[in-house]
């Protein structure tokens, strides 16, 4: 029994980040080891009915539950921006272990197709040099983007038994190219006096980021419009549908889509 929590704890430690790297002010850990696939939880507690919340609490009892992050406490781009300058200034101060992370960092995301492609956007806005690979369980309803990568359709076991093969699955899955495509935007102003941005942030997708309003003389001005950036992977969507996704308003006065770019972003694949 002891050789058999010995070997768990062996496995959990290829995925370890120490507290002083995920927590502002955190003491520093010397470790005896170098974690191969030091890896950051995302989970949309509110995906998959009561999974989300489960899956969450799983996550956070294997690994250092400062690794585990619920979407609905905390925006991704915050946890991420965070642990990367901490990785910066700790590599400046000649800390190796800060250096292994940033190079090896994997991410796994728990949620439907709107989620997984919320954390692809923040990840491709950030610009690393080394852009950690992502990992999609599927607790959506659709799941297609955890389809196509190899990482199945139906949502999830929530046991420990369950987490504990997807993370040996993410340690051995191999990268793959994903592209990503840019899109333009563009509805109806709805008139806001002295307001910069036509609609608050909350009411977009999180695929979309507003542009700030362009000058009469830039190409992109149009009139009676205001024009919003965005980015989807895999598939893009708009019909009634996804009226909880997309305001109605937005919905409704939705008059051009427009492909702009594309790139590539790594990700993870069974």
């Amino acid at each position: 029994m002891n050789n058999l929590k010995s070997s768990s704890n062996n496995f959990l430690n290829e995925f370890y980040i120490p507290d002083y790297i995920l927590v502002p002010g955190g003491k520093f850990e010397a470790l005896s080891f170098a974690p191969v696939c030091p890896t950051i939880v995302f989970v949309n507690s509110k995906s998959g009915g009561q999974l989300g919340g489960e899956l969450l609490v799983t996550y956070r009892s294997v690994l250092n539950e400062n690794q585990v992050f619920d979407l609905g406490e905390e925006a991704p781009d915050k946890v991420l921006r965070r642990l990367y300058l901490t990785l910066e200034n700790l590599k400046l101060n000649g800390d190796a272990l800060a250096t292994k992370i940033e190079k090896q960092l994997r991410i796994i995301v728990a949620g439907g197709d709107g989620t997984a492609g919320w954390l692809l956007g923040v990840v491709s806005d950030l610009k690393l040099s080394h852009p950690p690979p992502i990992a999609t369980v599927p607790l959506g309803t659709g799941n297609n983007l955890p389809f196509a990568f190899g990482w199945g359709k139906k949502n999830p076991g929530t046991n420990r038994e369950s987490v504990l093969h997807f993370l040996d699955q993410v340690m051995k899955g191999k990268e793959m190219e994903i592209d990503s495509w840019h899109i333009l935007m563009r509805m109806k102003s709805t008139p806001k006096e002295g307001s910069c941005d036509p609609i608050a942030p909350l009411e977009l997708p999180h695929s979309l980021h507003a542009f700030n309003r362009v000058s009469d003389t830039d190409e992109l001005n149009v009139s009676g419009y205001d024009t919003f950036r965005g980015g989807f992977w895999n598939y893009f969507s708009m019909g009634k549908s996804q009226q909880l996704t997309f305001s109605s308003k937005f919905y409704d006065n939705l008059v051009v889509f427009q492909e702009v770019a594309s790139f590539k972003l790594k990700i993870p694949c069974t």
